[in-house]
């Protein structure tokens, strides 16, 4: 496990990933990372317990996370890497060599375990779709062919990967534009036959009918569907220029995620009265309100592809964090091995494997092994969003004493800014304690945290023996 010093620059080793990703694809990338199954389906719950007011949680959530992704954009430019925020939480603690490596452990495994208990849940949840269509096809026939069909365009190469995810992002984000533009002609009453109306943001119980704490609530909730956006500076270490890759993503990224998750969900509660019954499917409600015949077709298709793509990146992501664990001796050095397309394979593999692994647990133990994985990784991503935040605090005073050339994009108001961010990012775990529903999660969360850490340790022990015995 090597570490940083404070007075080194970030030397990144030598990686061999081909440069197969465009600008575009890197864009499209950031923007389907967060545009997932959660904003089509999980927003219900979001908006079932806080009425209309629903749109102040996302507005909250979604302002932390463009904070998040202000810092990142800045520590990437000024740090091209392809571990991103692994090696930045490493930089970051230099001064500190083992808390450098304690925190760029735990940043690197966290990530990798949410990103493939993503690909479990996806691999399910499309399953659950396809046999929208074919319900006579078992389940896991369905979850396994499309685990291997994935798996198969990450391991053709980057640019293949790419190119997938370029459409499929594509085809939610053409998908969300439509629905904004029907969805407000129909509520300005531009719609044939339509009157215009914003009643139902009211006269249900008012616009935050249950009160302050729901919408809190749901803030927390909301967290999850927003993560994703942070792909784009693991993606961009396998373009030809990543610094200009990720300074352009996240100028355009961040506002366009806020407006549509904002924005469509306002639509819903004016479509849609929040205590309805069918808010449970928000947005095949809401085009039936707009009398779209088959809306649930369309909407199934739509969340189809929004589930591959969070598929397709999950294993991409987990790959390549995974891959830079390797180069700093935090994971097994033959997990690095590249295959002849320049991807690494086996940490590509092992992702899928254990994708599939929890899979199997949804049926064999859904109680307990694929309960606690469900519930642990949400958290597990907040802390992940922690970790880039202080690092990018540590980072930026320093690189304002001694380079500050290259601070290209710099975090609004820094350290305010950087501090509010934190310090909301805190009081949704602390809130996560008084909500019912979220204590579940924040405990299984801590346990994931712990268990890495007394890892660590292990690790380290054994580390530390080996150089005394040489």
């Amino acid at each position: 496990m090597n570490s940083t010093t404070a007075d080194e620059e970030l030397v990144e080793p030598a990686t061999g990933l081909r440069h197969g990703l465009k600008q575009r694809h890197i864009t499209m990338i950031a923007l389907g990372g967060v545009i997932g199954a959660g904003l089509f389906v999980g927003s219900g719950v979001v908006i079932r317990s806080a009425g209309p007011a629903a749109v102040i949680s996302f507005i909250i959530t979604g302002i932390l996370v463009m904070l998040v992704m202000r810092m990142l954009g800045e520590m990437a430019v000024a740090h091209p890497a392809a571990g991103s925020f692994y090696e930045y939480a490493r930089l970051a603690w230099g001064d500190k060599p083992l808390i450098a490596n304690l925190v760029a452990f735990l940043t690197g495994w966290m990530y990798w375990y949410f990103w493939v208990i993503v690909v479990a849940m996806e691999a399910i949840a499309g399953a659950g779709l396809v046999r929208f269509w074919l319900p006579d096809v078992p389940t896991w026939i369905v979850s396994l062919s499309l685990l291997v069909s994935l798996t198969l365009t990450n391991v053709f190469s980057v640019k293949s990967f790419g190119e997938f995810e370029f459409w499929l992002a594509s085809i939610k984000v053409a998908a969300i534009l439509v629905f904004l533009i029907f969805g407000g002609t129909y509520v300005l009453g531009f719609w044939p036959g339509v009157h215009g109306s914003l009643a139902n943001l009211t006269v249900h119980g008012g616009f935050a009918p249950n009160g302050i704490l729901p919408v809190l609530s749901g803030a927390v909730a909301a967290t999850g569907f927003y993560f994703g956006a942070e792909l784009v500076t693991i993606a961009a270490a396998e373009t030809a220029e990543p610094a200009r890759a990720v300074a352009r993503a996240t100028n355009s990224v961040v506002g366009r995620t806020l407006f549509f998750y904002v924005g469509s969900i306002l639509l819903v509660v004016c479509l849609v009265p929040w205590n309805s019954d069918d808010i449970a499917t928000p947005y095949v409600s809401a085009l039936n309100a707009l009398g779209i015949r088959a809306a649930a077709q369309i909407m199934n298709a739509v969340i189809l592809t929004a589930v591959l793509s969070a598929l397709n990146s999950g294993l991409y992501a987990s790959s390549r964090m995974l891959f830079a664990l390797t180069a700093r001796g935090d994971a097994p050095a033959g997990l690095a091995k590249l295959g002849a397309s320049g991807v690494p394979t086996r940490a590509l593999l092992l992702g899928t494997v254990f994708g599939y692994g929890a899979v199997v647990m949804s049926y064999v133990s859904p109680n307990t092994v694929f309960a606690f994985l469900v519930n642990s990784y949400g958290t597990v991503a907040i802390f992940v969003y922690i970790s880039i935040a202080v690092s990018q605090l540590r980072l930026r005073a320093r690189l304002e004493r001694r380079d500050p050339a290259r601070l290209l994009i710099k975090m609004w108001a820094y350290p305010y800014l950087t501090y509010v961010a934190i310090a909301g990012m805190l009081a949704v775990v602390i809130a996560m304690a008084f909500i019912p529903d979220q204590r579940t999660p924040l405990i299984f969360g801590i346990i994931s945290l712990v268990v890495l850490t007394l890892i660590f340790a292990v690790c380290r022990s054994r580390t530390v023996v080996a150089d005394r015995a040489t």
